[in-house]
């Protein structure tokens, strides 16, 4: 079924390939790729697009040598592939086999690490000039995509590569048609042209000749005009050209032909260059082409329809949760609005869209932004609703001390996929949070045990005795608690609520682990006949001293458990307390230890942090001397 690709073990053996053949071999990647993903979720619409960029990389390149870096990583499988781990693929973002995004540890083909956007041109030019302070003739590659271009990172790389005049060439991978299309025989023309030896040694003896100066000056304002005139995309050359990157494009990405052609050019015109690719998302599977958000992260599928394959019913996720709630807020109060940096569909925030339109934003992958532009909503007198993935709110953390907290304004941070998250693994573990924020004044951090608690946070936040807000909850089904219809209720800033009485042992929980620990507690009371305090805490902060001063007065051992990092999260409050109040009282964690968790289910990720009601209950077993 894959004639060409069971033949590739490394990106030596293309370099024999005629065209044909690697066309041959870009449609068997995309083939392959859709059969692993099928039953294999992972991110399938980007790579699919890139297929064409990462054949064509690697047979003009000389990798790894020649280093490449993929921003975010979701462009790199057919990159994967083609380096020597085509069977490692069928169990890509697995326990145990690769990373869904590029790893140093994992391949030398892998130049850089990616798991968040717009990282790829500075570390491209970190490489780059490592190489020239080695004295190492090499070529630099940054292929940036997927939005990836919109965030902020992406122009400072832009701005110190130009002025740096480095050999780096950034590749935007324009998915979604965001810039220009190739359109006109004018424009491939003078692309071929621009970008071949025999101009550029022309233009740079031009340039020799004619020396520094006014007339220079003047001579290559004059180029640069005409071709912005030519081309037809000005903005675009302008733009570029400001930041000392010479332009090219845009062409056709899955155009295998042209891209190597225009690589071949490229990589021998030194300095930084931009060659502007226009891809399809999904290209080559029709599914994928005719619905690219959708098909971004799609899950498992039937390969021959495309149909989803998912049991219906059970409970809520969350993200639904969050998207209805805040709509009903919305339609209740006007001052309320919603900000997200590019994740409106995965945070539910399209379901207020479709009814606010003009009062919910998409800012893009830009989430110190995301978060700055929340304070001046609330310094405008609004009340923003910022939806940020835990993991990428660690991007923002200066923009909330200095553009929130410092200036006391009123912005509710959600922040979804706390906790583990199973297969997208280290990168995008949402686990730092709580340890990151709680230090900071002016902040309250709370985490619902269940839907329902959701909710009641939301609807409590909005009061004007709350803080800014960071409300945390995971990705994903909640344990089915009635919450859709049901009457607000007022949380108390702060103030814990017990779940269970006893002595000997407390356990003060915080966000859906506490369904696990009232498990514990109910198995301990059935096999031990031990009664056990149980806090659900809600609040990291301000934490509830009343139930700390409680669970120390009953017990001489505390359990605390958090799907967060141990260090600096509750644990570390707990410790704080315990260590000024109650200092003969012992302090156990149950959470995510002081290492980075892997890829695997989440199921698995809770096993491996021994955070399963098992686990604790074997803790509460082991106190007691059973």
């Amino acid at each position: 079924m894959y004639t060409i690709l069971n033949s590739i073990n490394s990106p030596e053996d293309l370099k024999s390939l005629d065209i044909k053949q690697l066309e041959s071999l870009c449609r068997e990647i995309r083939e392959y790729i859709v059969e692993c993903c099928s039953h294999n979720p992972g991110h399938i619409g980007s790579s699919l697009g890139a297929v064409e960029i990462a054949v064509a990389l690697h047979k003009v390149m000389d990798t790894p040598k020649d280093k490449i870096v993929w921003d975010v990583g979701h462009q790199a499988y057919a990159h994967k592939i083609i380096t020597g781990r085509r069977e490692a693929f069928q169990h890509n973002r697995e326990k145990g086999g690769l990373s869904g995004f590029t790893k140093m540890s994992e391949s030398e083909y892998d130049s850089f690490g990616a798991g968040h956007a717009s990282t790829s041109i500075s570390a491209a030019l970190g490489l780059a000039v490592a190489d020239e302070l080695k004295g190492i003739k090499a070529n630099h590659i940054a292929v940036i995509g997927d939005g990836a271009m919109s965030g902020g990172l992406a122009f400072e790389g832009l701005n110190n590569a130009g002025s740096r005049k480095s050999n780096l060439l950034v590749i935007l991978n324009d998915n979604r048609i965001s810039i220009d299309v190739p359109s006109d025989a004018m424009h491939r023309h003078l692309m071929r042209i621009t970008s071949g030896a025999g101009y550029n040694r022309l233009k740079e003896g031009i340039w020799r000749k004619v020396g520094e100066g006014k007339f220079r000056d003047f001579l290559q304002a004059l180029t640069r005009t005409t071709k912005k005139f030519l081309l037809h995309n000005s903005e675009t050359v302008s733009m570029f050209d400001s930041l000392g990157f010479r332009y090219f494009g845009p062409a056709d990405g899955n155009n295998l032909q042209q891209v190597i052609s225009m690589l071949e050019r490229l990589k021998k015109i030194d300095g930084p260059k931009i060659l502007h690719l226009v891809t399809v998302k999904g290209k080559g599977y029709k599914p994928a082409e005719e619905n690219p958000a959708k098909w971004h992260a799609p899950g498992a599928f039937d390969p021959e329809t495309g149909e989803p394959l998912h049991t219906a019913g059970g409970a809520d996720r969350y993200q639904t949760v969050f998207g209805e709630t805040v709509t009903e807020l919305a339609a209740q109060d006007s001052r309320i609005v919603g900000i997200t940096p590019a994740m409106l569909r995965g945070s539910s925030l399209d379901i207020m869209k479709e009814k606010f339109p003009d009062r919910v934003f998409d800012v893009g992958i830009a989430e110190g932004h995301a978060v700055t532009f929340s304070a001046g909503l609330a310094a405008g007198g609004m009340l923003p609703f910022c939806n940020i993935y835990s993991t990428f709110m660690q991007r923002a953390y200066d923009n909330v001390i200095h553009d929130v907290a410092l200036q006391n304004l009123k912005v509710i941070f959600c922040l979804d996929r706390a906790g583990l998250v199973g297969e997208d693994g280290a990168t995008h573990q949402g686990v730092f949070d709580m340890t990151a924020f709680r230090s900071i004044p002016n902040l309250a951090i709370a985490s619902p045990i269940d839907e329902s608690q959701l909710r009641n946070l939301l609807y409590s936040a909005t009061g004007s005795d709350w803080p800014a807000t960071i409300i945390r909850y995971p990705r994903g089904k909640g344990s089915g608690a009635a919450w859709r219809g049901e009457p607000f209720s007022r949380i108390p800033l702060g103030k814990a609520v017990k779940l269970s009485d006893g002595k000997g042992i407390s356990i003060l929980s915080i966000g859906p682990i506490g369904a696990a620990c009232a498990r514990a507690v109910a198995e301990a009371k059935s096999r031990l006949g031990a009664d056990i305090l149980h806090y659900d805490m809600r609040f990291l902060k301000p934490i509830d001293r009343e139930a700390l001063a409680n669970a120390c007065a009953s017990a001489n051992t505390i359990i605390t458990a958090e799907d967060g990092a141990t260090i600096g999260g509750l644990y570390g409050a707990v410790c704080e307390y315990v260590s000024a109040n109650a200092p003969t009282v012992r302090v156990i964690p149950v959470g995510v230890p002081d290492r980075f968790i892997e890829q695997a289910s989440v199921k698995e990720q809770y096993t491996e942090c021994k955070m399963g009601w098992e686990n604790i209950l074997e803790k509460v077993s082991e106190i007691f001397g059973i």
